[in-house]
């Protein structure tokens, strides 16, 4: 943190004011410039979104993100909060982080005046210049903008003093950011109350003459308009938006994994192979007819789906006193009735929701099975089922068990899955075994069969 306390010294150290959009557009360009990644954490988007992100701050423009559910637009406007400079001066004690350079409030103008050089100053990071507000249907205008505080007028001023004004979010967030999420939940009434702001840059309380110059950088998350019922960004206030950026799904494999990895909180070791079923799954949800596709198939299903399949691994590793927790393919079962409620189905296919998420978990874990195991020959595994009592596994059945039972004519073709899976452990061995077995049952070359104990039997 900078060390200067009045603003004498501030001036005497070169300090020299920007506003927002300039600091915001100069920071850009200097990561662009010396190759840093101004985006930390988002994926995906590298190609198609940042490149419009980018040229909207530096033409200084206001932004709204358009795009289905879980498609990352509140992440990545809170990374915006890097473009920022650090610390930033502000006028010791008042509401709005006025620039010691440039008071706009009566208050601040006239402590300004009072003390000149003497003037003290604070410092403010950049993460307290950054302000979110999720748009509820109960939400006001002065939430947003203000209104008269009664207790101010209890100690005495007079009601059309403008020191009355209790300010809302927007000029609290005067020289940053503020991010309004769903703005189309935001009444057409409330979003009327933003025209000024977007538009002349200051704001209007109920009957004072109080404008206020503001320096903020608006912007805000939204669905397509044609894909909800709730409502609707009113057009003037749309008109107001320098720049509307559409986001989208991963659009490649490779990222939707990435995505998986980066943001899933994960309780035990969860194979590559599982993340990619995973990922694989939550794409083909995103396809399927069945399956509303205006509402999205977000990138916490996959998210959750992890989650849960390192849970029920760690569930099992307890019960079963098993050192290390690694998730297999018997794990995915659970994965489907936790995950049910975040899909939204078409009219019509009321009862037949586990049997699509069930086919559709097939065909992700056929294809990862081809992408890993093909050309292997399991031909001496099928072949030591058919002569023997089959391989049995399930949520109560230990990783090292399940690989003892595997029989001695199958053992180098076990080996040979290990390798291309690189799985080392018993519990990755195990994980890398019930992929195989589940590729040959897909393929419709063993059978598998549970039972009531919650066993799978492969023969």
């Amino acid at each position: 943190m900078p060390t200067e306390k009045t603003v004498a010294q501030l001036r005497a150290s070169g300090h020299v004011q920007r506003d927002v959009r300039d600091e915001i557009r100069n920071n850009l360009l200097t990561k662009l410039r010396d190759g840093d990644d101004p985006w930390p954490g988002i994926v995906g988007f590298e190609d198609t979104v940042l490149p419009q992100v980018e040229r909207a701050l530096i033409a200084g423009h206001d932004l709204v993100m358009l795009g289905e559910r879980g498609q990352g637009k509140t992440r990545l406007l809170r990374t915006m909060v890097g473009l920022l400079d650090e610390w930033t001066p502000v006028i010791a004690g008042t509401e709005l982080n006025e620039h010691p350079y440039e008071p706009i409030t009566p208050a601040a103008k006239r402590l300004a005046a009072e003390l000149g050089d003497d003037l003290p100053i604070e410092w403010r990071h950049r993460d307290e210049r950054y302000s979110e507000k999720l748009a509820t249907p109960d939400t006001s205008v002065g939430d947003l903008v203000g209104d008269v505080d009664p207790m101010k007028v209890a100690e005495g001023r007079s009601l059309g003093d403008p020191e009355t004004i209790h300010f809302g979010l927007i000029p609290r967030g005067h020289r940053g950011i503020v991010v309004i999420n769903e703005l189309p939940d935001l009444a057409e009434r409330i979003q009327v109350g933003m025209l000024n702001v977007m538009e002349e840059r200051d704001i209007q309380v109920r009957g004072y003459t109080l404008r206020l110059p503001l320096d903020v950088m608006l912007m805000a998350s939204a669905n397509p308009e044609d894909y909800t019922n709730r409502g609707r960004i009113i057009t003037p206030l749309k008109d107001r938006f320098g720049a509307e950026v559409r986001t989208h799904y991963p659009l490649e494999l490779d990222d939707e994994i990435e995505v998986i990895e980066q943001e899933a909180d994960l309780t035990a070791s969860v194979p590559a192979h599982l993340i990619e079923i995973l990922a694989r799954f939550t794409r083909y949800t995103r396809d399927h007819p069945s399956i509303d596709q205006r509402s999205g198939v977000s990138a916490r299903f996959a998210i959750a789906g992890a989650e849960t399949v390192a849970a029920a691994a760690l569930h099992r590793a307890t019960v079963l006193g098993e050192e290390l927790a690694v998730a297999r393919v018997v794990d995915l079962q659970s994965v489907i009735e936790v995950l049910r409620g975040k899909v939204e189905f078409e009219s019509g296919e009321e009862g037949r929701e586990l049997e699509i998420l069930e086919h559709l978990l097939r065909k992700a874990t056929a294809d990862a099975v081809r992408a890993h195991l093909g050309g292997a020959d399991l031909t001496s595994l099928v072949t030591a089922l058919e002569g023997g009592e089959g391989i049995v596994t399930g949520d109560r059945v230990r990783a090292e068990d399940l690989v003892k039972s595997i029989p001695p004519q199958a053992a180098g073709v076990v080996d040979e899955i290990a390798g291309r899976l690189e799985a080392e452990s018993a519990g990755e061995r195990a994980a890398a075994l019930e992929l195989a077995l589940e590729g040959l049952f897909l393929a419709r070359k063993i059978s598998k069969e549970a039972d009531e104990a919650g066993q799978t039997v492969y023969g």
